[in-house]
């Protein structure tokens, strides 16, 4: 078992859900298996606001065309439970933390570790735990609570695979990378 939000103990750790939109959950570019992750990450965000732990979603947009702001496919995606006192924030690159408000609201609430979900694995997710690193934050990456559309060179599974045994290889930027399941995660 591995305690990943503890109260009044440990490193304070926020819960960031990126871009799990409707957009990204349809037609021939739908994410994989999105249903069984929207509940992961249903699970995991319920978790961790009874422990205390912020929860921020974050959610992409364009000035035009896919995902243009307020569009039906930049809504959160059917079936994600986002509460009142979540945080969202928009983003305009697969880099979370670029041009958003996003640090300045993690060293607002001290958070000191960050616990990554969403979706695309190999776009927004992978460049955000990439940031989070170089800035000092430990991630624990949700290992089945990211995924992909794949592409012309490999599927889906491969994708997130491929991440989960990349990101937690990083050791360059000091803090590193663990992968752990959604259900590993047990909350004090």
């Amino acid at each position: 078992m591995v305690v990943l939000f503890e109260r009044g103990m440990g490193m304070k750790t926020a819960l960031l859900v990126i871009d799990v939109q409707q957009g990204l959950c349809e037609g021939e570019g739908a994410a994989y298996e999105y249903a069984a992750l929207i509940a992961r990450i249903n699970t995991v965000s319920t978790k961790a606001r009874a422990a205390g732990a912020p929860v921020i979603f974050i959610q992409h947009e364009s000035s035009s065309g896919y995902l243009e702001y307020a569009s039906r496919e930049w809504q959160f995606a059917e079936g994600l439970q986002v509460r009142p006192e979540d945080l969202r924030i928009r983003k305009t690159t697969p880099d979370a933390f670029l041009k958003t408000s996003l640090q300045e609201a993690l060293v607002q609430r001290g958070v000191e570790q960050l616990a990554v979900c969403g979706m695309h694995t190999e776009f927004c997710v992978d460049t955000t735990t990439r940031k989070a690193l170089a800035l000092g934050y430990p991630v624990i990456l949700l290992a089945d609570g990211h995924t992909s559309a794949g592409n012309a060179a490999l599927t889906a599974p491969q994708v997130i695979a491929h991440h989960n045994a990349t990101l937690t290889n990083i050791s360059s930027f000091g803090p590193k990378a663990q992968a752990i399941r959604c259900s590993e995660i047990q909350f004090q």
